[in-house]
């Protein structure tokens, strides 16, 4: 079953379900720590799991002579293979990340392909954000600047067309597309019209549902999904909540995905220090009431593969 089927299935039974986000493990680490992360919330029956993908770094090594050699490297490599692997071993859709950075179309095309022989039939697709070493984002020379252009790669491929054409009579992939929204606009985006323009070409591309970024005010989710109706969006939007469990937290949150916290969240958050978390689960519990009465079919939750306060909140509410 794929993610729309798993949306319209919630929506016909009027039945709110939840998925969460998942990253990769470090490079060097296994699996049990992702195993450890989705048995406990496996009771619950979650819709889907989401695992991201990352951008490649850049290493400097030290030359015997004094020079500076230059590595590519990927941190938490893996989505491919650890998206089948949880597929496998629990029964769950899963829907590995993909992204434009750092990939031509040729390394797409092959990567879905391993996907499609590997039975993962659902993908979300991003541009994703730039190298550590570039000042903004730098598509491959090769590759999609934008998120809507993987769209319509992926689309393509659907319909057995390939990057070169080489391919006359094949076996056609069945992706579902999922895609970003952001409910108070992205960073790089010159407006709110803008944006909803450029969401509005990822659905015209090719995307089934939107996944929206993280936010802490749900009249920001509402009034997104207005915005998008009424830009003829009819798509399903899922809304991404992610739980603040530090301190820390109150000013990462906001200076790298560009969002807002709430003054009473942060006043709650400051005022009892040592129950951060506990401040973070009872706002998202409250949040996901609210949208759950309001009809949304699904929601997301980022964890950063720490999930313990996803338990915590997917007990009070599943």
């Amino acid at each position: 079953m794929n993610v729309p089927e798993i949306i319209n299935e919630a929506i016909a039974a009027g039945r709110t379900r939840f998925a969460f986000e998942l990253l990769p493990p470090l490079k060097g680490d296994g699996m049990q720590k992702i195993f450890a992360a989705i048995d406990p919330l496996m009771p619950f029956d979650p819709a889907y799991i989401n695992i991201t993908y990352h951008r490649e770094g850049i290493k400097e090594t030290a030359l015997p002579d004094g020079g500076i050699e230059w590595h590519v490297v990927r941190r938490r490599p893996g989505t491919v293979g650890i998206s089948a692997a949880i597929q496998h071993r629990y029964g769950v859709e899963v829907v590995p990340h993909l992204i434009c950075g750092g990939l031509s179309k040729y390394d797409i095309e092959d990567t879905l392909i391993d996907m499609d022989f590997l039975g993962l039939h659902n993908v979300l697709a991003l541009r994703g954000d730039r190298s550590q070493n570039e000042r903004r984002f730098m598509p491959h020379p090769q590759g999609h600047a934008h998120a809507a252009d993987l769209v319509r790669q992926i689309a393509a491929m659907n319909r057995g067309e390939f990057v070169d054409g080489e391919v006359e009579e094949c076996h056609h992939s069945k992706f579902s597309i999922g895609v970003a929204g952001y409910p108070e606009v992205h960073f790089e985006a010159r407006d709110v019209t803008s944006d909803i323009r450029h969401l509005r070409e990822k659905i015209d591309a090719g995307a089934e549902y939107v996944i929206t970024q993280m936010f802490f005010d749900n009249s920001r989710y509402f009034d997104f999904v207005r915005r998008c109706r009424e830009a003829g969006i009819a798509v399903p939007i899922i809304p991404g909540l992610k739980p603040i469990s530090t301190l820390r937290h109150l000013e990462v949150l906001p200076e790298t995905f560009a969002v807002t916290l709430p003054e009473e969240l942060v006043r709650e958050a400051k005022a009892h220090p040592e129950h951060v978390r506990e401040v973070g689960v009872e706002w998202t519990v409250a949040q996901s009431r609210e949208l759950m009465a309001a009809g949304v079919p699904v929601l997301h939750y980022y964890t950063m593969s720490r999930t313990t306060n996803i338990q915590q909140i997917v007990k009070a509410l599943f």
